[in-house]
């Protein structure tokens, strides 16, 4: 078991898995799983939740065939001076196509390093051996996670064959990271999401992580000179595959389409970067359909979601 924070090493493998099972099986990526989540999530978290992390690799024959990356309990500041409590532990996994059975050995590594709390864990739709795995481990659908006003998550995905052109509302501009100052890109994505913890030191980091390109870093700034929508697409040049992690749009600027001609000039970009497809993850609840509207307006379809699974700690 390794109880170190997940490291740069280990990450560019788990991304490496992310690029096979991409390239096989796309509908098969779990939550947090693919190429950009993974360099997202873990560059922007790494100072707050690394002493919560632990992980763990499986290797078939030298080539990483599976993983598995628990948080565990936590307490930490939001940065709108909140605290965020999580009392349950949460695993992030993948496994190659191939290797499907491994879940089960992935199961029982996070009952050894949660062993007394809950443990939380999302399949995908189209996992169906994974489906079948999980209940003959304890876990059970979570209905209030999975539900109509649910926090789960549905992948969507689009072909770049044909991408209109973005229209902005008079006296806004495109920018790309390398216009804007790094102080300026964090408050970016901070004035979109209030409770971030997001901050220079995160984004440093962020910029330091494979596969980050600051020219597809894409900014709206309004007239005022405001940054006022922003967006991250991750490349994957192996499977020509770029998703955009995250997107979020200024609480004064939003209504306005920012959103929309984002994700245009966005795959644009990407476009001409040399992806010919596009991933996207987004609130999949019919509850909170203003994410899931946006992109589907844009072209984007779902290719698979996520059935959040939960198991009770056995009281001692």
């Amino acid at each position: 078991m390794n109880i170190e924070p997940v490291g740069a090493t280990a990450l560019r493998l788990m991304q490496g898995l992310a690029q096979q099972v991409t390239a096989l099986r796309p509908e098969l990526l779990n939550s947090d799983a693919t190429v950009g989540e993974l360099a997202w999530v873990w560059a922007k978290d790494f100072d707050a939740l690394g002493p919560f992390w632990r992980h763990r690799l499986w290797f078939v024959d030298g080539r990483l065939a599976a993983w598995g990356w628990a948080c565990l309990p936590h307490r930490i500041p939001r940065g709108d001076g909140t605290m965020l409590e999580v009392e349950t532990a949460n695993l992030t996994w993948q496994t190659h196509p191939e290797r499907a059975a491994l879940l089960g050995e992935i199961l029982d590594w996070y009952d050894d390093v949660a062993n007394g709390v809950d443990r939380l864990l999302t399949l995908q739709s189209a996992d169906v051996d994974a489906q079948a795995i999980a209940p003959a481990h304890g876990y059970a659908f979570d209905p209030e996670a999975g539900g109509d006003d649910g926090t789960w998550v549905q992948f969507n995905t689009r072909e770049l064959t044909d991408v209109p052109d973005p229209l902005l509302p008079e006296g806004f501009r495109f920018l790309t990271a390398a216009d804007a100052s790094p102080a300026d890109a964090v408050k970016a994505h901070c004035d979109a999401w209030q409770a971030s913890r997001f901050n220079e030191a995160a984004f440093e980091r962020v910029r330091r992580t494979w596969p980050y390109r600051a020219d597809l870093h894409v900014l709206i700034a309004a007239p005022d000179g405001t940054l006022a929508a922003t967006a991250i697409i991750w490349l994957d040049g192996m499977t020509r595959t770029a998703e955009f992690e995250p997107v979020g749009t200024h609480r004064d600027f939003r209504r306005h389409g920012l959103g929309t001609a984002l994700q245009l000039h966005g795959m644009q970009r990407a476009k001409a970067a040399g992806a010919t497809r596009m991933l996207v993850a987004c609130r999949g609840a019919p509850a909170d359909p203003a994410a899931r509207a946006m992109y589907y307006g844009v072209g984007f379809r779902p290719i698979s979601r996520d059935l959040p699974q939960v198991k009770v700690a056995t009281v001692q």
